[in-house]
């Protein structure tokens, strides 16, 4: 996995024609906007998650127990990185330091 840090107003880009730029953000939240060409489906990832339980069971029959390990595994494809949140930074700068000098 590519990390990569940006701010508001600052964007990445994904090969020729896919541009993500970070439109706002909060303690909780970023908002992002995608531009790409219309025949690239862009979706969220619990959106995929959920057409591909109805795909497979429709397709299989709705064997419970199998629905119930597509829906884990593919949980845990789609789970991103953990990443500290904003009430616990990891990162500690200068100013936020005590100083030990008199």
């Amino acid at each position: 996995m590519l990390i990569i840090r940006r701010r508001r107003g600052e964007s990445i880009v994904i090969g020729e024609n896919i541009e993500i730029e970070i439109l706002e953000t909060s303690p909780t939240q970023v908002k992002l906007g995608i531009s790409a060409p219309k025949e690239v489906t862009v979706l969220r990832s619990e959106i995929r998650v959920t057409r591909e339980v109805n795909l497979a069971a429709s397709s299989q029959g709705a064997d419970p127990a199998k629905l119930t390990q597509l829906v884990e595994h593919l949980r845990e494809s789609t789970l991103p990185a953990e990443i500290p949140s904003p009430e616990h930074p990891t990162a500690v700068s200068p100013n936020d330091e005590k100083s030990n000098t008199p």
